[in-house]
């Protein structure tokens, strides 16, 4: 064989041709993916009409992927039975833990208001379970009128339907549109 591959030597020649063309068009073709995946998640866009439509895990889903838009690289949905509260976490560009708690209306802000005992639920857990930064409880509906006050008291953010057609509309990242969001973490 050694023997053969001597007289030969041009096969291998070949064969390493052929394999460092392959791996070039390998390498070349996952980067035009990733080229491409990052070109759809900045396009990303959801109008009121699309989220008021979607079943309330997938609203779930749309929180998590515009998270993801504005540059949370590990934000994950993790609603579901024994989420504690906490339906997607992220952690910012900036260092920023989020806890968000998702409450999806089926009619829009027709729908129930959503009410201070989702606050005090995902209040409960968010910082001491998950260490969050910033906590926040997002509807595509709207809130009962003890939710801003509590909110306020217990350091939590609000994205009501009329912020979140802003941010999923193709708006700025949440932490811009909200007030008091906090300083970014030490070290970033």
């Amino acid at each position: 064989m050694i023997s053969w591959l001597v007289n030969h030597w041009w096969v291998l020649v070949v064969l390493g041709a052929v394999a460092a063309v392959g791996g070039v068009w390998w390498v070349h073709r996952y980067q035009q993916r990733q080229v491409w995946e990052r070109a759809q998640q900045q396009a990303l866009r959801y109008g009121l009409p699309q989220l008021d439509a979607l079943h309330h895990r997938d609203f779930e889903y749309a929180v998590r992927d515009l998270m993801r838009r504005d540059g949370c690289a590990d934000a994950r949905q993790i609603g579901g039975a024994g989420d504690n509260g906490a339906d997607v976490l992220a952690t910012d560009p900036l260092g920023r833990t989020w806890v968000i708690q998702c409450k999806h209306r089926k009619d829009g802000d027709r729908g129930s208001a959503v009410g201070t005992p989702d606050l005090q639920r995902v209040n409960g857990t968010a910082r001491q379970l998950y260490g969050a930064d910033v906590v926040l409880v997002v509807t595509n509906g709207r809130f009962s009128t003890r939710c801003a006050p509590l909110a306020a008291q217990l350091h939590m953010h609000l994205v009501d339907r009329r912020i979140l057609a802003a941010w999923a509309g193709g708006g700025p990242p949440l932490w811009e549109l909200l007030a008091k969001i906090p300083a970014p973490r030490k070290g970033r």
